[in-house]
């Protein structure tokens, strides 16, 4: 039975305030609603990005649980190497055989869709029993809002700008997401920090069910977006109500819709509150890649509800 938001305010605070994250940055928003949802002990494995840099400037942290920072490339490692050691330890006698510890990384987008995605792709398959989210921001932010195979199709970014001779990134957006339920792995998650009933009720499903679980949660990012840094929440939501991205489990192989909107709002009304999609309204040609999203939103969309019983 997931918390009730009583519940939830009485959980332990694992990601306290005083970090360094910037104004309406999705992320801390995110994993203080992950970590509500249990209230067993907790170890952070932690790749290197905004939420690393920003939590833990020396000689200050906001964290209140272990927490061990690593490279971009291997927070999947490290914490299945933590998981290890952990049963190696209980099979000793060293750890209390009713101990239950959980294990979680966290990683952005570059860390998790391209560095991180070996470690990763290793860490599920070999059955570890840990979750690991994804604050999804769509592109590097901590090194400069670099495109990632997270960035959507026409998202200005400093290594796929819009000018005269482009409109911005050209390849639709990696589905890690499906990537992951393709490895056969008992729990995948897609969710937003807009709605806490969503994100929290799938984090305590990661947290409980045995072997590895995976979320994927979009965080967005006001700097490398280019919107208000008081609209996250509300982004988050219409990205969710455009169906951009749809909120969905995965539990061992069946599909779950855990939203579905009303009335499904047209993609634009998602991207005109952004700036790295500005250059999509100004002409022709930027009216053909807005086409192009919403075609391949319309047809993902469609897909999603045939997997899910609901078509």
């Amino acid at each position: 039975m997931p918390k009730n938001l009583k519940q939830l305010s009485e959980s332990p605070v694992r990601l306290t305030g005083g970090h360094r994250l910037c104004p309406g940055c999705g992320e801390p928003i995110a994993v203080r609603q992950i970590l509500m949802a249990t209230d067993k002990p907790v170890l952070v494995a932690n790749a290197t990005g905004c939420l690393e840099v920003s939590t833990t400037i020396f000689p200050y942290t906001a964290w209140t649980v272990p927490w061990l920072h690593v490279a971009f490339e291997n927070a999947a490692a490290v914490a299945a190497g933590m998981e290890a050691m952990y049963q190696a330890q209980k099979a000793q006698g060293n750890i209390p055989a009713d101990a239950d510890y959980k294990f979680v990384a966290f990683a952005g987008d570059g860390g998790t869709y391209d560095i991180g995605f070996q470690a990763l792709s290793g860490a599920v398959e070999r059955g570890h029993d840990f979750v690991y989210v994804c604050l999804n921001n769509e592109a590097y932010m901590n090194t400069g809002v670099q495109r990632s195979s997270a960035s959507p199709l026409g998202s200005h970014t400093t290594t796929s700008p819009s000018g005269t001779r482009s409109t911005g990134k050209r390849a639709v957006q990696k589905d890690l997401t499906e990537v992951m339920v393709a490895h056969e792995i008992p729990y995948v998650a897609q969710t937003i920090p807009g709605r806490w009933r969503d994100i929290t009720a799938k984090a305590e499903k990661a947290f409980e069910i045995e072997g590895p679980a995976f979320i994927n949660v979009l965080t967005p990012c006001p700097l490398g977006w280019i919107c208000d840094a008081d609209i996250t929440v509300e982004i988050s939501q219409l990205a969710a109500d455009c169906c951009l991205w749809p909120l969905y489990e995965v539990e061992y192989g069946e599909y779950k819709l855990t939203y579905k909107p009303k009335e499904k709002v047209p993609v634009d009304e998602y991207l005109k509150l952004q700036g790295r999609f500005r250059h999509l309204f100004r002409d022709e040609e930027g009216a053909k890649v807005r086409l192009q999203l919403q075609e391949y939103v319309d047809r993902k969309w469609e897909k999603l509800l045939r997997k899910c019983g609901e078509a």
